[in-house]
């Protein structure tokens, strides 16, 4: 590791993602953490994270309009370099989005953003709050991360949520945890150097923060 760049491109829990990732590389004085809108921090970064908060709509205009676009594609798709997206940053990995229309995402993960869909009223949207988290896959990442949180079979894992859509993943095998919530919410999405968590890791104490360090120690993520 060396330079952890968390983008600030107008939309984003910046601050808390911040205070997580410098908790955790404080002992470690060869690590840098910056949130930055610069081409350069962003060029020079050994991993790339991009929170998101507020509409699919609106994350895409404001990432678009900071003119980071083609430096993180370089980054993430051509150099392979390390990449989270958390919540909104999530869901524009995506091909598209349908909150307030039809809009194009990052299509770095094929898929599309809709409304999560529940009978029951007792579920309100947005979901928000904690919910267990279900295992899909047992890929390099997960199990690091397992051993990281001391996992078994007969205990759970919570995660904190709050969104009001779900991103429906074209390819099974890249959708890699999930929870339940009316219906099969996406939790993590992961193809080749990217991840992306519609759950706040910054916000889900223990399990956030081992998540976290499994994305800085980990090499593998599929």
């Amino acid at each position: 590791m060396g330079l952890i760049s968390i983008i600030d491109y107008g939309s984003g829990n910046l601050k808390s993602v911040y205070n997580a990732i410098k908790h955790l590389t404080n002992q470690k004085s060869k690590e840098k953490v910056v949130v930055t809108s610069s081409i350069s921090d962003i060029k020079d970064a050994s991993h790339i994270i991009l929170p998101g908060v507020g509409s699919f709509q609106s994350c895409v205009k404001g990432l678009k309009k900071s003119s980071l676009t083609n430096i993180i594609q370089e980054k993430v798709c051509t150099f392979k370099t390390p990449f989270l997206g958390i919540c909104v940053g999530m869901q524009m990995l995506a091909s598209k989005g349908y909150e307030k229309g039809e809009f194009s995402g990052l299509n770095w993960i094929k898929g599309n953003v809709k409304k999560i869909s529940t009978k029951n009223k007792n579920l309100k949207i947005p979901h928000m709050g904690w919910n267990n988290i279900n295992f899909k896959a047992n890929t390099p990442f997960i199990k690091k991360l397992k051993k990281n949180i001391g996992y078994n079979e007969d205990k759970s894992f919570s995660a904190y949520f709050i969104h009001s859509y779900n991103f429906i993943v074209n390819n099974q095998s890249e959708k890699i945890l999930t929870t339940n919530y009316g219906q099969e919410i996406t939790a993590m999405v992961a193809k080749e150097n990217i991840i992306g968590t519609q759950f706040h890791p910054e916000k889900s104490h223990f399990f956030g923060l081992a998540f976290l360090q499994t994305f800085l120690e980990s090499e593998e993520y599929r």
